[in-house]
C-alpha cells in the first residue's frame, strides 16, 4: 500500500536558503533539503485502485501558476514545540488549490482533513526540545528575507511508512497552467 499526499515542491535555491537555517538546535532531527516540500492534502496509506482513482481526478485540476511566499521560522506545537517550520503565505490561489485537492480526495472516500491547513516547509521534527531552546534558535535564526517563487505544478508524493522525514518520491505531476 503506498502512503501518498499532494504537495508543492520547493526550488533548490529555496532549499538552499533553508537548508543554511539548520543547527543548533538539540533534539532537532533536521530534514534534507530535497524532502522540502509544502503538503497540501495527506491522503495516507492506501490500496492501488484507490490511488489511481485519486490520481486520475487530481489530473482533472486547472488552475494557473502561482506565487508562493515563504517567510521567516516558526514552531508547531506550543509548549511542547514538535516541528520547525518554514511559514507559507496562505494566497488565496493556495488556498483554493488545496481546497479543491480536499474536495477530490473526500470524493474518492476518504475523511476529511482533521486539521486546519497552516501552510508550512517543516524544516526539523523535535524530540525532547523544550520550548525555551526552541524559542532561542527562532530568536537567532527565525527571520530571513521572503522567498518567492511560482508554483507550476502540484505532486502526488509517495513516501514509506516511517516517522516521517522523507525520502519522498514524486509518483505524478500536475501542470498549474490553465
Amino acid at each position: 500500500m503506498p502512503r501518498l499526499f499532494a504537495g508543492l515542491e520547493i526550488p533548490a535555491e529555496i532549499g538552499q536558503t533553508l537548508a543554511n537555517l539548520r543547527g543548533g538546535l538539540p533534539g532537532a532531527r533536521w530534514i534534507d533539503p530535497e524532502n522540502y516540500h509544502v503538503t497540501l492534502r495527506f491522503i495516507g496509506d492506501i490500496d492501488g485502485v484507490s490511488a489511481n482513482e485519486i490520481a486520475d481526478l487530481m489530473s482533472r485540476v486547472e488552475r494557473r501558476p502561482f506565487e508562493v511566499a515563504v517567510r521567516g521560522l516558526s514552531s508547531f506545537g506550543g509548549k511542547k514545540p514538535r516541528a520547525v517550520v518554514a511559514a507559507v503565505e496562505p494566497s488565496r490561489p493556495l488556498i483554493e488549490l488545496q481546497s479543491e485537492l480536499e474536495r477530490l480526495v473526500r470524493r474518492c472516500g476518504l475523511e476529511p482533513e482533521g486539521r486546519k491547513f497552516t501552510p508550512h516547509v517543516t524544516l526539523a521534527r523535535l524530540r525532547d526540545s523544550c520550548d525555551r531552546d526552541v524559542a532561542d534558535y527562532l530568536s537567532v535564526r527565525g527571520y530571513f528575507p521572503t522567498k518567492i517563487f511560482t508554483a507550476s505544478r502540484f505532486v502526488l508524493f509517495s513516501s514509506r511508512a516511517s516517522t516521517g522525514g522523507g525520502p519522498y518520491l514524486v509518483e505524478d505531476s500536475y501542470a498549474l497552467s490553465a
